[in-house]
């Protein structure tokens, strides 16, 4: 009993001590919090990854329909193949996707657990906010990971259609699914790009006036990351990441005059004074 008890107490992750005025923890329950939260989001993902075992093939066949397109739609000079280069490969093609897809199904949760772990620090004004980004945010990644997916195909098939004539080309899948997940991870993360320029202009780091002085330059620059990010070099996947990007920079500009504005920030924020300018204290 004693042993299933302290088992119990290591995944509960209750304070031991007295809990200070404004919720002030000691260090030692702060560092209890935080394994537990550890253990509960490392027993959920060891529980995905094992349901995904048991959809290996539809999730196989989920990677590899965008190749599958794009093969398709090359010409009939170009041939290409999907191949696995050694014998122990298959068995760590299996293990990866699976661990990936757990990663990506038990997002909700582990991402709670992060929230759940920050919030009682935050001010309620903050708390109000960071709520409404946490919406926001994993509706804006999951919209990027579906633009990166739909925009694949078209990447692969230009990629692809280099291969000189009289060559094959061999794809290898362990490469390929590096590739793959490069994709995703590229397009959903450059959609929380513009939700973290709002978060600086909360904060009060960033204001909207700063940003539509320096508008001409982020365009420039958000075309330029496109270029860098996107695994494949054809302007078709440059302009489906730089477009959406720049909308929602604009989105957040928008944005952040409204809540400068709200806040009588460039009326008597930091704003109003030169960056040379000596201050009076």
């Amino acid at each position: 009993m004693s042993a299933l008890s302290g088992f119990v107490r290591l995944y509960s992750g209750r304070p031991q001590h007295p809990v200070g005025p404004g919720g002030r923890m000691a260090l030692s329950d702060h560092l209890r919090e935080v394994r537990a939260r550890l253990l509960r989001s490392a027993t959920v993902l060891v529980v995905a990854f094992v349901v995904a075992l048991f959809f290996y093939d539809q999730l196989l066949d989920l990677v590899l329909d965008p190749y599958n397109d794009a093969r398709a739609a090359l010409p009939d000079t170009i041939e290409t193949k999907a191949y696995i280069a050694s014998a122990g490969g298959p068995l760590l093609l299996q293990l990866k996707l699976c661990g990936v897809a757990a990663i990506v199904a038990s997002s909700p949760y582990w991402l709670y657990q992060i929230w759940a772990f920050i919030v009682p620090g935050l001010h309620p004004g903050e708390k109000h906010w960071t709520r409404l980004f946490a919406g926001v945010a994993g509706p804006l990644f999951i919209g990027g990971v579906a633009l990166g997916y739909y925009v694949l195909p078209k990447g692969l098939e230009v990629l692809i259609g280099f291969t000189p004539d009289g060559l094959e080309n061999l794809v290898e899948f362990g490469e390929y699914f590096s590739f793959f997940t490069r994709m995703m991870l590229v397009f959903g993360i450059a959609m929380e790009i513009p939700l973290f320029v709002i978060m600086l202009n909360l904060a009060g780091v960033l204001s909207g006036q700063v940003l539509g002085r320096y508008r001409a330059w982020i365009i420039v620059g958000t075309f330029v990351f496109a270029a860098v990010a996107t695994p494949s070099t054809d302007p078709f996947s440059m302009l489906m990441l730089a477009v959406p990007m720049l909308v929602l920079f604009l989105v957040a500009e928008a944005v952040s005059r409204l809540i400068d504005r709200r806040r009588g920030r460039g009326a008597h924020g930091t704003d109003q004074w030169d960056d040379d300018e000596v201050s009076t204290l």
